[in-house]
């Protein structure tokens, strides 16, 4: 059996292992939380690494992917120093791929609801979601990325793509230097929620991106709502249900009642490959048709 292991500097409330078959290969799929300890996730790798045949960066990003260019996030490139065998993604490849097929997913599955409602679209960070920004934007959706509010607490929307690609190009250089907990709650922060920037919330139609920054500052109501997400548990499910989200989409797979994040999914595409090493967009885009794997629409209310 196949083995892709997220190791994840997020809580270890949020663990799951399943087994499953892909393309006629047993894999296991397994999350492992360290509660924010960036050198606990390293020494994890180190212990598992050449004994397992994919690796996850969970709870964090190895770096930005904007427009094709690079960006490290310095602090969590020292995550996967230890590796020097088992390859390792951070789940850009399935973000630049499935991700971008969402808005014409919407199209297909809720046009009716969209034409009633408005196609008001609220990432709560764009820059670490540029496929699924720019494929919103190129489909026609008023787009507000949220970026500064969400990571340095600035009340300023941006409002376009080309915005939001120079203030990538002026701030990304500096903000991927800062330690990664004063961007993105890690460890038990992550369980903790504080309703904020309520007025884009309510704004939108369809609020897109990361699982845990979409809780963090999100109101009690969100009624009539469109999440766009990953990772979610059978708690973040009720948790949506209650606060009246009408439809919750998830861009990977419902396995045994979740959702894994995009880096186990690409983790357990690269391990069922075979290759030993990240696969190109073209790759993962070829095994995401094999496998019929689209986005996944729940009606909550």
């Amino acid at each position: 059996m196949k083995r892709a292991v997220s190791i994840s500097i997020g809580s270890s409330e949020r663990d799951k292992r399943v087994e499953v078959t892909l393309l006629g290969e047993k894999v296991s799929i397994e999350r492992i939380g360290t509660h924010g300890d960036i050198e606990a996730a390293a020494l994890k790798y180190k212990e598992l690494d050449g004994k397992v045949d994919a690796f996850g960066v969970g709870g964090a990003e190895l770096g930005a992917l904007i427009d094709g260019k690079f960006y490290p996030f310095h602090s969590i490139q020292k995550i996967v120093r230890y590796i020097e065998k088992t390859p390792v993604v951070d789940g850009a490849g399935w973000q630049n791929t499935l991700e971008n097929k969402v808005p014409s997913f919407l199209e297909t599955k809720i046009k009716d609801y969209l034409n009633q409602h408005g196609r008001n679209v609220m990432m709560p960070v764009g820059v670490s979601r540029w496929g699924l920004s720019k494929s919103f934007v190129e489909a026609g959706y008023e787009t507000v990325f949220c970026d500064l509010m969400f990571t340095l607490h600035v009340p300023i929307p941006i409002r376009s793509l080309r915005a939001l690609r120079i203030l990538a190009a002026l701030m990304i250089p500096i903000v991927t230097r800062f330690p990664f907990a004063w961007l993105y709650p890690t460890g038990e922060k992550q369980e903790v929620r504080i309703p904020k920037w309520v007025k884009w919330y309510n704004w939108a139609t369809v609020i897109a991106g990361d699982c845990l920054y979409i809780k963090h500052n999100m109101p009690d109501k969100l009624e009539g709502k469109v999440i766009v997400t990953n990772t979610t548990t059978p708690e973040d499910v009720e948790f949506f249900r209650q606060a009246g989200v009408k439809y919750l989409v998830t861009t990977t797979p419902v396995l045994e009642g979740r959702s894994f994040g995009t880096n186990a999914m690409e983790a357990a595409l690269v391990a069922i490959s075979g290759k030993g090493r990240p696969l190109t967009w073209n790759e993962y885009s070829e095994l995401i048709d094999k496998l019929g794997f689209e986005p996944h629409l729940r009606e909550l209310n």
